[in-house]
């Protein structure tokens, strides 16, 4: 087998999903470049981090990781250096750098302007209209849209569902009451809250769509491995029982079962070919009771930050990246379908058996934790010390703390 150094772009709690995958499945470090630590990675001895000040600027990540590139390959000219970003904005970096980075290292990428038309919410939806993809209506405004009131006229009735169009430019945006995405009921709330957004700076389109109702039981995650020759190699779909209630991370995935749908695989799949995609695509979904359909929130390119959860149930995400990337494994065309039999969660089990609602899900969640199908992303047994135990218990109290404080019963959402 060819060497290769995995190297992760973050230090949240997805690098630290695909450090462990990479040490189950070869038993190798991972290296991994941010601009700031994050718990996650930290007192770790499976992923080694190194924090470059204003790495989020385009120029600073393409000068360090030509420099990073040619002293790795001087050291060891025969090492494959495998490079994945693991978070919205290293992916957009990635994607402007282009092949600008393939002296040295091998990855994924995409065409920059196929990049930002799926990166783009309002894009992303006409590209789903374009491919016969269902989606939530929606109505997209711009910032001059937004100062001439126009978000007030609406196809569509409270409750709203409403989100920032451009999530990187979200992140440096800050202003009373600012969250991650906004399920509102009134006008006087969008009101209040799209005004609130533009006069923090915001400039980008924002999206607000026809609330689907339904609690985070309605919701589906799909990641897909998508090879460099723009042939889908796996899928693997999760139904989330439980999502983070923070203002903060409104909307990260806390507990998930798997799941299995073909005929939602066989439309994702047909998409991503269609338009030449490359690299690890990962979907959000809701169930809509009203017309029977799956509908697309939106696509990340890159894998989910719950990704673990594949690996978990048995399609170790590491290997797809290595036999394509690295070995040019041969693939004969048939994609895999996954099917998983354990639940993975970001909270301690407690947090599952006091706020997952009551129900078929709950009760095969609950049998899955009886009988040991289950698994954290962060408590791995080969890379546990005195620190980083105490680490992940501040996080789970942490998180303890927050549903107490932010968690809405399923009664308090109808």
């Amino acid at each position: 087998m060819t060497r290769f150094l995995p190297i992760l772009l973050g230090s949240d709690i997805n690098v630290y999903g695909m450090a462990r995958a990479f040490h189950e499945a070869y038993g190798i470090t991972s290296r991994a470049y941010a601009y700031f630590q994050l718990s996650p990675t930290k007192f770790s001895r499976i992923v080694d981090v190194h924090i470059v000040p204003d790495f989020n600027n385009f120029v600073t990540f393409r000068d360090t990781m030509l420099a990073e590139g040619k002293r790795l390959k001087q050291e060891d000219p025969d090492r494959a250096l495998l490079l994945i970003p693991c978070g919205d904005v290293y992916a957009n970096l990635l994607s402007q750098c282009g092949d600008d980075l393939k002296r040295y290292y091998v990855y994924n990428t995409l065409d920059i302007q196929l990049s930002r038309k799926l990166a783009y919410k309002s894009t992303f939806y006409r590209m789903c209209e374009q491919y016969g993809l269902p989606h939530p209506k929606t109505k997209t405004v711009t910032a001059d849209q937004v100062k001439a009131g126009e978000y007030r006229d609406l196809p569509f009735d409270y409750p709203v569902a409403m989100k920032p169009a451009n999530s990187v430019e979200w992140l440096n945006i800050d202003f009373e009451g600012r969250k991650k995405a906004y399920i509102l009921d009134t006008p006087e709330q969008l009101e209040t809250i799209i005004r609130r957004a533009y006069d923090a700076g915001y400039t980008s389109e924002m999206v607000i769509q026809d609330f689907i109702p339904g609690d985070d039981s309605h919701m589906r995650v799909l990641n897909a491995y998508v090879d460099k020759h723009h042939r889908v190699r796996m899928m693997f779909l999760g139904h989330p029982l439980l999502e983070d209630p923070s203002p903060v991370a409104v909307g990260n995935y806390a507990a998930i079962i798997p799941d299995y749908n073909e005929d939602v695989f066989r439309r994702i799949k047909a998409f991503l070919e269609a338009i030449e995609y490359e690299g690890v695509a990962n979907f959000d979904m809701k169930y809509d009771e009203r017309d029977g359909e799956y509908k697309l929130f939106e696509i990340n390119l890159r894998q989910g930050r719950s990704s673990y959860f594949v690996t978990l149930n048995g399609f170790n995400l590491a290997r797809y990246f290595v036999e394509d990337l690295v070995e040019d494994t041969p693939f004969d065309g048939e994609t895999l379908f996954g099917r998983g039999s354990k639940l993975w969660l970001e909270i301690p089990r407690s947090v599952f058996e006091d706020y997952v609602e009551p129900g078929e899900d709950k009760d095969r969640g609950m049998r899955m934790l009886r009988d040991g199908d289950w698994g954290t992303t962060l408590e791995y047994k080969k890379d546990m010390n005195p620190l980083r135990w105490l680490m992940v218990r501040h996080m789970f109290a942490l998180y303890k703390k927050s549903y107490a404080t932010w968690f809405r019963k399923k009664a308090d959402l109808k």
